[in-house]
C-alpha cells in the first residue's frame, strides 16, 4: 500500500492537473527565499558585522586578514541559515495549497468516491502553521542529534518520519472525518502511517526536490487514506 501510494503521488505531482499548484508553490517559495536572503544579509551587515569588527585589532596587517575571514564566515553562515529555512518556508507556503492537491488526487484517481471537504481558509492557515511547527521541531531535534555519532542520520528519519507521517495523514483523513475520528484512525494504523512518514522523510532529504515535499506528502497520504479505507470497507463487506 505504501509503495503504491508513493508511486501514485509521484505521478500526480507532475500531472497536468497539478502543474498550476506546482508552479504556484515553487514560485512563491523561491520568492520567499530570495526575500529572506536579502533580509538575513541586511541584518548581518547592519548588526552582526559591525559587532564582530569591534573585536578586530587596530593593526593594519591583521585587519585585512580578519576582513577576509569575516567575509568567508558571513557567506557560510548565510548559506547555512538558508539551508535550514528551506523546509520551514516550503511547509508554510505549501500548507496553504494542500487541499488543492488533495482535490486533484481525488478527482483524478477516485472519481467514483464522494469528494472530501476542504478546510476553511482560517483552518488552512492554522494547519499550515502547524506543519511549519512540525518541520521546525523535527529539524531542531535532528540538528542536535547530528552531533551524536551513529545516531544523526537515524534520528533525522525517525523524527521526521513520525511527525510528517502523523500530520499529513491526519490532514488527508480530516477531509472525510472529524478531527477526533481522523486521530483515532491514524492511531489505529500507526505503524503503516509511520512507514509512510519514513518515505516522506527520504523525499525531504533530496536536495531541490525537497521543495515539493508537502505536495508529495499530501498526495501520498490522500492515496494511503483511500487505500486503507477501501481495504477496511471491503473487509467489512466480506464479513457481512
Amino acid at each position: 500500500m505504501i509503495v503504491l501510494a508513493a508511486r501514485l503521488s509521484l505521478t500526480n505531482l507532475f500531472a497536468p492537473e497539478t502543474r498550476k499548484v506546482f508552479w504556484k508553490v515553487l514560485g512563491l517559495t523561491l520568492l520567499a527565499l530570495v526575500a529572506l536572503w536579502f533580509a538575513l544579509r541586511g541584518v548581518f551587515n547592519s548588526f552582526i558585522l559591525p559587532w564582530l569588527q569591534g573585536f578586530m585589532p587596530s593593526t593594519a596587517d591583521w585587519t585585512g586578514w580578519l576582513t577576509l575571514f569575516l567575509a568567508i564566515f558571513a557567506g557560510i553562515a548565510l548559506a547555512l541559515a538558508m539551508a535550514l529555512l528551506i523546509s520551514p518556508v516550503t511547509a508554510l507556503i505549501a500548507g496553504l495549497f494542500l487541499d488543492d492537491v488533495a482535490e486533484v488526487v481525488e478527482r483524478r484517481d477516485y472519481p467514483g468516491d464522494a469528494p472530501g471537504t476542504a478546510m476553511p481558509i482560517a483552518a488552512a492557515m492554522k494547519s499550515s502553521v502547524r506543519f511549519l511547527g512540525v518541520v521546525i521541531v523535527g529539524n531542531i531535534v535532528a540538528l542536535f542529534l547530528l552531533f551524536i555519532p551513529g545516531v544523526n542520520l537515524v534520528a533525522f528519519f525517525l523524527v521526521n518520519g513520525y511527525l510528517l507521517g502523523r500530520e499529513f495523514f491526519e490532514f488527508a483523513a480530516m477531509r472525510f472525518r472529524s478531527p477526533d475520528e481522523a486521530r483515532e484512525f491514524r492511531v489505529k494504523h500507526a505503524f503503516t502511517v509511520f512507514l509512510a512518514g519514513l518515505v516522506i522523510a527520504a523525499f525531504l532529504a533530496i536536495p531541490f526536490l525537497n521543495l515539493l515535499t508537502p505536495l508529495f506528502a499530501a498526495g501520498m497520504m490522500v492515496h494511503l487514506h483511500k487505500l486503507i479505507s477501501h481495504s477496511e470497507t471491503g473487509l467489512r463487506s466480506r464479513q457481512a
